[in-house]
């Protein structure tokens, strides 16, 4: 397995911050926090993850906005989120097409989710991510590196 690099934003309830960290354990991966850095040289990576939580249907800004300007074209890249209503790659997958990077996989997971009118009802997929989530990410990501 080459070197791996995961672009992550987590906020609110740190379910894809979970979900990096499980996948990261035990493996040589970098993990670059989106929204503490705005630069990384991406080419010394041989697989590029790009991970959110799905806000209003699309990765966070600061997720799409990092791979605008640092993903070299041509990259194998995969993507990994978290949400509360459903998954959704379709903002990161228009992002990564523009660089011409082949998609090698995606992974998706509930996340404990209180935004907007979940609020009022306690949120929803409480737990999650779960070990069952986190051991499936694991599994996804074992795959890709074989």
């Amino acid at each position: 397995m080459g070197k791996t690099a995961i672009v992550y934003h987590s906020s609110h309830h740190g379910n894809t911050k979970k979900l990096v960290d499980a996948i990261a354990q035990g493996h040589d991966v970098t993990l670059i926090d989106a929204s503490a850095q705005k630069q990384a040289d991406l080419g010394q990576y041989d697989l590029v993850g790009f991970a959110s939580g799905v806000y209003g249907g699309r990765f966070h800004r600061n997720v799409l906005d990092f791979a605008r300007n640092n993903l070299p074209e041509g990259k194998r890249v995969f993507f990994l989120c978290t949400y509360g209503g459903r998954a959704n790659t379709k903002s990161i997958a228009a992002v990564v097409k523009e660089k011409s990077a082949v998609v090698a996989g995606e992974f998706g997971c509930r996340g404990y989710d209180t935004f907007g009118p979940f609020k009022l009802v306690g949120g929803i997929a409480k737990g999650h991510p779960d070990k069952t989530d986190l051991e499936n990410a694991r599994r996804f990501f074992k795959g890709l590196c074989q």
